[in-house]
């Protein structure tokens, strides 16, 4: 493996960058603002569900657990005069979630006696029942302590969350939007610049010279990824900046994660060229193989130990896995090299398949 032979392929592919504003704003402006585009858009919290309360019971006990779910910041609640009106709302949309009171509740409740209250919750999204039983659960508890007072629990549990104290979403999106970005960008990158090339038929001249195909596949990943290493500054700064996202990890661990990273999915769109040699067929395959697996199956949204056993262990061939686990490790915890290793260990040895498995094919075609 020759270094100048690496180095004039790097050079050579500069120029089609340079030449191409496509390319430089793929690789630079698009990770920032589709960070900062969905950063913003995606949102776990809810806050202001729309609540329908029905008070049969009118007492100041009824109107205690009304005001404590109003006064939540999670819910706007509305009176409704009947449990059918309350039921016709969450059936048209108008409400989220229902609180039914019944008329006899402050006989029901007192010490050491059993009381219910209904809350009736959409259950069409899933995601939002979850959250509203969530908030529900813990203002079941503040209830509780108001009416009856602490002398009746013997325990007293307190709950405090680590590394993001407020449960801001913002903090858990943003590093694994950031991997999920740059993956589909650098694989679209290079499966396209490189199949413009087939259709343009420069890429038999290169194929010609007695450049070697590993010495090609690292001379055009070598330009990429000094590219994609600038976009994640930018995007690490966005995070900073714009999202106070907390960083307390080692930064040039992080930055040699990236590269890492970024190589990856930068041999795997060479891969995609080599094998297609059509922008057209090259786009669909980046997408089908980088976009969906990427945001479905990367745990970037579902967790991976949530998946079953076949999806649980397929997931564990795709490298985005690794770094957004890598990237919130650094980013919220603040592991130390050593914690990540095992992580770090998987990504380096996926690197190095895609890398072989790019550069086989490419002596395939020189050498047929």
């Amino acid at each position: 493996m020759r270094i100048h032979s690496i180095l004039a392929i790097a050079k050579k592919e500069v120029f089609h960058i340079v030449r191409d504003p496509f390319t430089l704003a793929l690789a630079l402006a698009m990770p920032v603002i589709m960070v900062l585009f969905f950063g913003y858009a995606i949102e776990f919290n809810m806050r202001h569900i729309s609540l329908a309360i029905y008070d049969g019971n009118k007492t100041p006990l009824s109107r205690s657990i009304a005001e404590t779910f109003k006064s939540s910041g999670y819910f706007v609640g509305y009176s409704v005069v009947s449990p059918a009106l309350a039921q016709k709302d969450l059936d048209a949309g108008f409400a989220h979630a229902a609180l039914i009171i019944p008329p006899t509740l402050s006989q029901d409740f007192r010490p050491f006696s059993q009381a219910s209250v209904q809350v009736l919750v959409d259950g069409a999204d899933n995601s939002s029942a979850g959250s509203i039983l969530g908030y529900i659960g813990g203002l079941h508890r503040r209830v509780l302590e108001k009416e009856f007072g602490s002398f009746q629990f013997s325990i007293e549990i307190k709950t405090r969350f680590l590394f993001n104290p407020e449960l801001n979403s913002q903090w858990f999106v943003v590093p694994g939007l950031t991997a999920a970005i740059i993956a589909i960008l650098s694989i679209l990158m290079t499966a396209l610049t490189v199949a413009r090339e087939w259709e343009n038929g420069s890429m038999e001249l290169l194929l010609a010279t007695p450049v070697k195909p590993i010495e090609i596949i690292l001379g055009k990943l070598l330009p990429y990824s000094v590219m994609g290493i600038a976009s994640v500054f930018f995007v690490f700064i966005l995070s900073q900046v714009v999202f106070e996202v907390p960083f307390r990890g080692n930064f040039f661990v992080y930055l040699l994660a990236c590269l890492i990273f970024l190589s990856t999915y930068l041999a795997q769109g060479l891969l995609i060229s080599v094998v297609t040699r059509k922008q057209q067929l090259s786009m669909q395959m980046a997408m089908l193989s980088g976009l969906l697996p990427t945001i479905l199956l990367s745990g970037f949204i579902f967790p991976n130990e949530h998946m079953p056993t076949f999806f649980y262990y397929f997931t564990m061939l795709l490298p985005a896995r690794w770094f957004i686990k890598i990237s919130r490790e650094l980013f919220l915890q603040g592991s130390t090299f050593l914690e990540i290793l095992p992580s770090f260990a998987v990504l380096c040895v996926l690197f190095i398949l895609m890398i072989l498995l790019a550069t086989k094919k490419f002596k395939k075609d020189v050498e047929p």
